[in-house]
């Protein structure tokens, strides 16, 4: 599955040797000694998905008395919030040399450690650029009562300094959000249903997190091509959506048992081919659903065909929610009403998906989220 690519070095070093670089591949041991073995300033942007050190005591259960799934693997064990410092520190050391001066990083934690993460991440000169809330559309109760029920999480994206330069794909965003600028807090259902992997009848990773998260992150911070590094890289979700938006990755990961899944699921990962990764942007106003939600979501897969009712146009879904159907590209709303000629359109109801033999509008997809993020 790996492969090995050449950096060019700088000019003062062009008679030096070619820097390789491990892509397609999990480095096995702990992360902070496998950064270290990549070179200075190779890596596009590090998706980091680190330990929360949750401090959990004793079992959780639930109120009839049953086992909950949580959190309890010795890898989020830390002796003292200094041991939990001291492990952020290095690891986010490495993850700053290896990153290009253009390069960002992204971080994900809950309000066990993000506070913690973010102030050290500031100490080592990032510049944090937006703190993003994933905003939990089917979180896990408080089971004891005792709290507000945790239905969020933070992601700071923070560039290498006050005036670093970095990669952001705003019209992509723009036009995954039906026009409107997308805000910095997101809404996905956890990870679960066919999406979730298990071993027998348990989750094979407590924290396994939704393709759809990582699917925009990546888009809207990459470049096709472009080399990613998650330095905790579990059951390998962030290599699975690299692979399908035709970006390189290199993961760390310690555990056996996750290596080995990881690389059975990026394996079954298909890419998307070239006109699907293709971004552009368009203007018409947003539904309350954004078209692109759904394409995020898997519920229709980039290079997917729409045709109108009557079958005289057929269009082909784009990596960012916009569509081609000919030389019209824009969102479903904008290249309805340009093919039809008409003063607006309703993309929802004009556009249709083949199901089971049968024509059935987009406006159906649509439910079907909705009902996803409801359950």
């Amino acid at each position: 599955m790996g492969q090995l690519t050449k950096i060019r070095p700088p000019q003062a070093e062009v008679a030096a040797a070619p820097v390789v670089l491990p892509l397609g591949q999990i480095l096995p041991g702990d992360c902070v000694e496998a950064i270290r073995s990549l070179p200075d300033a190779s890596v596009d942007l590090v998706f980091a998905d680190p330990p929360y050190n949750l401090q959990l005591g004793g079992d959780l259960n639930r109120p009839d008395g049953s086992h909950v799934d949580a959190v309890t693997d010795e890898w989020d064990r830390f002796d003292s919030f200094a041991a939990y410092d001291q492990f952020t520190r290095e690891w986010l050391t490495e993850a700053r040399r290896v990153l290009k001066p253009d390069g960002s990083l992204w971080v994900i934690g809950s309000y066990h450690n993000i506070y913690r993460v973010g102030a050290i991440l500031q100490d080592l000169g990032f510049w944090i650029l937006n703190d993003i809330v994933w905003r939990k559309a089917n979180p896990m109760p408080n089971f004891r009562g005792t709290r507000f029920t945790n239905a969020h999480e933070t992601l700071l994206w923070a560039s290498q300094g006050e005036k670093a330069k970095y990669h952001f794909n705003y019209r992509a965003m723009k036009t995954l959000n039906d026009e409107l600028q997308m805000r910095s807090d997101w809404m996905f259902p956890i990870c679960s249903g066919q999406e979730r992997l298990k071993e027998g009848r348990h989750k094979a990773h407590p924290t396994q997190k939704p393709e759809a998260l990582l699917y925009r992150v990546l888009l809207a911070t990459t470049e096709r091509g472009d080399v990613v590094l998650d330095p905790f890289f579990g059951t390998g979700t962030t290599g699975a959506v690299a692979k399908r938006l035709g970006r390189q990755w290199i993961g760390c990961e310690r555990e056996d048992f996750y290596r080995e899944i990881a690389l059975k699921r990026i394996e079954k990962q298909l890419p998307l081919d070239e006109s699907a990764l293709r971004t552009m942007q368009s203007r018409k106003d947003a539904p309350r659903v954004a078209f692109g939600a759904l394409v995020e979501a898997g519920f229709l897969a980039p290079g997917a065909e729409l045709f109108d009712r009557k079958r005289r146009w057929t269009a082909r879904v784009r990596v960012d929610g916009s569509i081609e159907c000919g030389k019209e590209v824009g969102s479903i709303h904008g290249v309805g009403k340009v093919l039809q000629d008409a003063p607006s359109c309703n993309g929802w109801t004009f556009w249709h998906v083949e199901q089971d033999g049968q024509a059935k509008p987009i406006d159906a997809l649509r439910q079907l989220y909705l009902l996803s993020v409801e359950d």
